[in-house]
């Protein structure tokens, strides 16, 4: 098959139209809680091309119609009921048939979210087989375990929201199983060098679960890293690729967005949860990396989530 051409500017635009009155994935993402773990719908035009503009991992099943997986490296044929998993980098596109309209089903899975289940040393794997592999996007054919699971899914309504989550991660450790074979999760223990401090870094972190990260300090890494604080912080960074203030901010402000979305707990309550101590300070950070006030923020997702609804029930009206 011959090289893809750049993606359809207009083709895309429309597509994203079309998707947005089922999931509103491309409004601003500073503005908008895009909740993982869950199904979502999109349907494509003739030739028309989707791009799956979503962090983390995405998979989509093909439900109706035919089409392309478009890649740098690979074109592949997306038949009725293949499966497509998008790794975090690199992920390509996908093109309708020309003659016929497509319908795809897709969720993704963000390991950020994910604090309580995976270590960082796994955020960190999870976030790399695009980078090291350079392959194009993983295909499953219909007949594949991945694909009858995610079938079964999708033709089931009556699954509740957790029972979904949980075989959604299920589909998502099967689908990458092979990945990560010879990961930061092997079950052989490590044997570190005690004088490589970047290697007792690693396998710190390897086994730490990311939660953690909310209240640990420095001086609790410096205790078990055994050297000093400055070289923990220069082996922190190495391994992680980001400073240990900035990492530790991240996981703070992503469970704090969790537990606005999620759960009523006041503003106040969600900032010490998270790990500040200032409710002035967690105003600030959130301001800054979401673009507003967590109570603000807050009445958008209120809102975003009404306005599915709405859209929700008079699809179901009009079919």
């Amino acid at each position: 098959m011959s090289a893809p051409a750049q993606p359809n500017s207009a083709l895309v635009r429309r597509t994203q139209a079309c998707c947005a009155a089922t999931n509103l994935s491309h409004m601003n993402p500073k503005h908008v809680f895009d909740p993982h773990l869950v199904i979502k719908h999109a349907t494509l035009p003739p030739a028309g091309e989707w791009q799956p503009d979503l962090p983390g991992w995405v998979f989509a099943r093909m439900t109706a119609g035919q089409a392309y997986s478009m890649h740098s490296i690979k074109n592949q044929l997306l038949e009725p009921g293949s499966v497509i998993a998008f790794p975090w980098l690199d992920r390509g596109y996908v093109r309708a048939s020309q003659l016929n309209s497509a319908s795809l089903h897709f969720f993704q899975v963000e390991p950020e979210r994910l604090a309580g289940l995976v270590t960082l040393g796994e955020q960190q794997f999870l976030r790399g087989p695009a980078r090291r592999n350079h392959s194009s996007p993983r295909v499953f054919p219909a007949a594949h375990p991945v694909s009858e699971r995610f079938r079964n899914l999708c033709t089931n309504p009556k699954v509740s929201p957790f029972s979904t989550r949980l075989q959604l991660l299920e589909i998502f450790t099967e689908a990458i199983g092979g990945e990560l074979k010879g990961g930061p999760d092997e079950t052989a223990p490590v044997r570190v060098s005690t004088t490589d401090a970047r290697a007792r870094m690693a396998e710190l972190l390897k086994q730490m679960p990311a939660a953690a990260l909310l209240n640990v300090t420095l001086n609790e890494l410096v205790t078990q890293v055994r050297c000093t604080p400055r070289h923990v912080s220069r082996v922190f960074n190495e391994v992680v690729g980001m400073s240990f203030r900035k990492k530790q901010s991240e996981v703070r402000l992503l469970h704090a967005q969790e537990l606005l979305a999620t759960t009523e707990s006041k503003v106040l309550e969600v900032a010490m949860e998270s790990g500040f101590q200032s409710v002035s300070l967690f105003n600030l950070m959130f301001k800054r990396r979401f673009g507003l006030t967590p109570g603000r923020w807050r009445e958008r997702v209120r809102t975003n989530k009404l306005t599915r609804a709405r859209i929700h029930r008079t699809s179901i009206l009009r079919a």
